[in-house]
């Protein structure tokens, strides 16, 4: 996927969001830095994993889950690749089984933000993801905002 001029207005890798807006509020879409296939979009990003520089999120069918487990000796963990369908770019990984401590990530997909770019619908700018923070409400904050 190409995108026009029609549609890219700036592409940016130190694009600043002002402090008033956060990425959850931000509509965006997010692509493999190689080939531009749309991964995911911003409504299925559940949070970020800063120690492994990924993002937890649901996923399209242009993901592809290795079927090969791989181990992890260092943490012993049991994890499946991701990679991205067009290009076979390695994308992340789907941690199945993991220390307690990482209890939090096992069978969420794990998109490496390095490996990412986004597309930021309102601004129609294409950014690395590594640039932007994807830090979420806490869920008691988001249930009182949807109560008022």
């Amino acid at each position: 996927m190409e995108f026009n001029d029609s549609f890219l207005i700036k592409h940016t890798d130190d694009l600043k969001l002002p402090v008033t807006e956060t990425v959850h509020r931000q509509q965006m879409t997010l692509h493999c830095q190689q080939c531009n296939a749309v991964l995911a979009d911003s409504t299925g990003v559940c949070g970020e994993m800063k120690s492994m520089d990924s993002l937890m999120c649901l996923i399209t069918n242009d993901v592809v889950i290795n079927r090969l487990l791989m181990n992890v000796l260092i943490t012993p963990s049991i994890y499946s690749s991701l990679k991205c369908r067009g290009c076979r770019c390695a994308l992340g990984k789907v941690i199945h089984s993991a220390p307690s401590r990482l209890a939090l990530i096992r069978s969420i997909f794990l998109l490496y933000k390095a490996n990412i770019n986004c597309y930021i619908l309102n601004s129609s700018s294409l950014v690395k993801a590594s640039t932007l923070t994807f830090d979420q409400k806490p869920l008691r904050q988001s249930m009182n905002e949807v109560g008022h």
